[in-house]
């Protein structure tokens, strides 16, 4: 059946070379482990390690759900020393993640002014970002999750900078990184190449990868940072169906702990809802993350800082307990 709409043709696109974008964030900005990182301290983030830590050693889940702003923060080598020291066993992303990943690990910079190129129609329009397309079709040709295939391309390809790709070291690890698309959402699906139903196939398998680590949360810690939407919403629907199946088995999944890392002050008790009648009860991590998924039994933490100071204190905190 013809729909009544048109659609953009997308062959009227100018697609220019990464060459002639102005980025706004460059190598020198990532964070090397050495290097002296802003200060934050909390008094709860050694408890949180502590149970970090012991989720480890009863090899229980320990989950990081991070926006892309963790990446863009320059924290991209905190993360992957986590993942190597075994601190994690699942990272999940939003797309914008990817982006960010890939074209630091191509080309050693990545981000844009949308003030800047929004105005001449030129944003997200960059030719080997639109590169991404590919290894997503390859993904769902390959019967892979959307994370996977694009860490083994990265770690496989002549990417000058891998070493600071997130996604290279857990392939290399053997670790998921799962990758939670919002079809629209991402700068790759302007492109000409974006294939809607292989993104979708592709990230659907990822959801279903992370959901099969959620069933092994029992025990363990989920650790969410800098994701307000993705991140308290996939994690919701992967764990009901992870707790649906336990039910019928005679297992429960509420002895966890959660912890967000926003930007966001949340006044009161970060153990209680706020009242719909409250701006910050629509913060879906308070919410989700912090109350309802750990009402039966579970513990939450919430720190309020910037993800530049926020991830190497946490990794600091682990190696003190360590």
């Amino acid at each position: 059946m013809k729909s009544k709409y048109e659609t953009f043709d997308r062959s009227r696109l100018v697609i220019k070379p990464l060459s002639e974008r102005v980025p706004d964030m460059q190598l020198n900005y990532v964070l090397a482990l050495d290097q002296q990182a802003p200060p934050f301290t909390d008094p709860h983030l050694a408890e949180l390690a502590r149970q970090v830590i012991e989720a480890k050693e009863r090899k229980a889940a320990r989950i990081l759900m991070m926006g892309a702003h963790v990446i863009k923060s320059g924290a991209s080598r905190y993360v992957i020393d986590l993942l190597e020291r075994g601190f994690l066993t699942h990272v999940a992303m939003n797309g914008a993640g990817t982006i960010h990943d890939y074209e630091l690990a191509r080309i050693g910079a990545t981000t844009e002014s949308v003030a800047r190129y929004i105005r001449s129609g030129e944003f997200g329009l960059w030719r080997e970002t639109g590169e991404l397309n590919e290894i997503i079709r390859e993904a769902e040709e390959l019967s892979l999750g959307l994370g996977e295939n694009l860490g083994r391309r990265i770690q496989a390809g002549s990417f000058p900078h891998k070493d600071t790709s997130i996604f290279a070291a857990a392939y290399r690890l053997s670790i998921p990184v799962t990758v939670h698309v919002g079809i629209g959402y991402d700068i790759i699906h302007e492109h000409p190449n974006c294939d809607g139903a292989a993104t979708g196939a592709a990230s659907y398998r990822d959801f279903l990868i992370f959901a099969r680590a959620v069933e092994r949360l029992e025990g363990g810690v989920m650790i969410d940072f800098g994701s307000a939407i993705m991140g308290p919403e996939v994690y919701l629907k992967a764990l009901s169906m992870a707790r649906n199946v336990a039910h019928q088995e005679g297992r429960v999944i509420k002895h966890f702990s959660t912890a967000v890392f926003d930007l966001v002050p949340i006044q009161g008790d970060i153990h209680h809802e706020l009242p719909k009648t409250d701006p910050g009860y629509y913060f879906r991590p308070h919410k989700t993350i912090l109350v309802r998924t750990v009402a039966d039994g579970g513990e939450s933490f919430y720190f309020c800082g910037d993800h530049r100071a926020t991830v190497p204190a946490l990794r600091r905190a682990l190696m003190e307990l360590k």
